[in-house]
């Protein structure tokens, strides 16, 4: 049920009034457990059967799509951190919700889903990674990170104002937070928990007993490593090539440095490895001292040092993972021993996706399918029928409009995103769904040098257009061009599917209210 939005909900006693008798009428309502991690790529997934998934596979996270759904084609609307976390919590497109960059704040007038769930009865709790510039707005509990956070011993600031530095790894401090705050909840409401990791952010900094996980395991280079990008103006002017050695730094990134020199001290990397205690920063240097002492002896140049970059790169990405899917599996452990699991809907995703050497890069960022596609995983709750793999086209601003529905709360009408239960109630999902998604990624200059673009995604075609201080127009098939390698726009034979996604494009950007350029 859509109604008015927050601004105009709010002052009516008769709605209030409403949700709270809702609230007491159907106590036996699903939980929802929302894990969101950062830069995890669908790629790095063994459930999505990519071969960096397979050659560091993730049970824990593979469990939850063979006991429920995997989405093969979940989409964000900007491909960055900020901005996305700004979709989720909000249902809206950046361009509504004020976070289009990384250093604009959220617009605070804007409602949050999590304040509806409060009305309506439910428990709420955000723990991890915020990462907006506001604080968390309809929260019965919050402990977040600072910025970004640290993977070892990290600081959170907690929901009185104070700040602790907590020992042990992010990764699993956050799901201890998790399980306590599960613990010692009111066990008469339901309650939705938001699990957001610093994991995989990059650092890639392991878990210590993780450091000498995947050492023996070669990476295949995808199949476009040495992309040279001919035909696509805006990717040959970006700084996330791991083959540059401005973008992938061999110290900060790569964590190679010359051993009892300065080099060492010179890596921004270090004051985050100087968190942990005398004892495990000794264990750590060790095993890196040793890995670059090697490094040294063989004095890579050309594509061997840039292949070895990328080792070391999905090496320190994988180790990092590992630790994520532990605590995947721990939560899902704790909640069926205790009773939870098959009255909570239990969600996994990420900000966006990343790329793990495709096109030659890292990072995300752009249009193109490895940044723009997220894992989505969910294990439903009993009375949800659908299994299996799931084909429709989902978009991170649905994940609010959902939330509210299962708990039966009022959709407020200024929501753009679409409630997913449509798909989550049937066996074979509904007939008729969206066929066409929008994009829009605003972070332009900035680093990395993604130029700002947008554009229009469909089952088989997608066309962008990146502007600002260039004017360039790409288009794909993706049916014949998966890995996005041949700009097709302006082609002959291709004016008729472009007349098409012009218009498709203009009837996305008067329905969402895109504002001119």
């Amino acid at each position: 049920m859509r109604i008015p939005s927050k601004r105009a909900l709010l002052p009516v006693a008769a709605a209030t009034c409403a949700v709270t008798q809702l609230a007491a009428q159907t106590d036996s309502r699903p939980n929802i457990l929302y894990i969101m991690s950062d830069d995890h790529a669908y790629q790095a997934i063994s459930a999505y059967g990519d071969p960096v998934g397979l050659l560091a596979p993730t049970p824990n996270i593979d469990r939850i799509a063979r006991q429920g759904m995997r989405f093969d084609q979940a989409f964000v609307e900007n491909s960055l951190s900020a901005p996305s976390r700004a979709c989720l919590i909000t249902g809206l497109y950046s361009h509504q919700n004020g976070q289009r960059q990384l250093a604009e704040g959220i617009d605070t007038t804007k409602t949050y889903f999590s304040e509806l769930l409060q009305q309506a009865g439910y428990q709420t709790a955000l723990i991890g990674k915020w990462h907006l510039v506001s604080q968390p707005t309809g929260f019965d509990h919050y402990d977040i990170l600072v910025g970004q956070g640290e993977y070892y011993n990290p600081t959170f600031i907690h929901q009185d104002g104070t700040r602790s530095k907590e020992e042990g790894y992010c990764t699993n401090v956050i799901t201890d937070k998790a399980i306590d705050w599960i613990e010692h909840r009111d066990q008469n409401k339901p309650f939705i928990l938001f699990v957001h990791h610093k994991a995989c952010h990059r650092d890639w900094l392991p878990e210590l007993k993780y450091l000498r996980e995947y050492e023996d395991q070669t990476f295949p280079l995808p199949s476009n490593f040495w992309d040279q990008w001919e035909g696509r103006l805006a990717a040959q002017q970006q700084e996330m090539t791991i083959a540059s050695p401005h973008d992938m730094d061999i110290i900060y990134d790569t964590k190679m440095y010359l051993p009892g020199d300065s080099s060492r001290l010179s890596g921004s990397y270090v004051s985050l490895v100087e968190r942990l205690d005398e004892k495990r920063k000794k264990e750590y240097w060790t095993f890196y001292d040793s890995l670059s002492c090697d490094f040294k002896r063989r004095h890579l140049e050309g594509k061997d040092l840039v292949e070895y970059k990328f080792q070391r790169y999905m090496r320190d990405y994988a180790k990092v993972t590992r630790s994520l899917d532990d605590n995947v599996g721990r939560l899902m452990d704790y909640l069926r021993q205790a009773g939870l699991l098959d009255n909570t809907l239990f969600v996994y995703t990420s900000d966006q996706g990343f790329y793990m050497g495709e096109h030659g890069w890292f990072d995300k960022r752009f249009m193109y399918e490895e940044s723009l596609n997220t894992p989505l995983l969910m294990r439903l709750p009993e009375g949800l029928k659908r299994r299996g793999v799931v084909d429709e086209m989902v978009q991170n601003i649905d994940y609010a409009p959902t939330f509210l529905d299962l708990a039966g709360a009022p959709i407020p009408q200024d929501l753009q995103g679409e409630s997913l239960l449509p798909l989550l109630r049937e066996e074979q999902g509904p007939k008729k769904w969206r066929d066409a998604i929008y994009y829009h990624f605003y972070e332009y200059p900035a680093e990395h040098m993604v130029k700002r673009h947008y554009g229009i995604r469909t089952e088989r075609y997608k066309l962008i257009h990146f502007y600002n201080d260039i004017d360039a127009w790409e288009l794909y098939d993706l049916q014949t061009d998966p890995q996005e390698m041949h700009n097709i726009y302006g082609q002959e034979e291709t004016e008729k599917i472009t007349r098409q996604l012009m218009k498709r494009l203009h009837r996305l950007e008067r329905q969402y209210d895109v504002p001119s350029l």
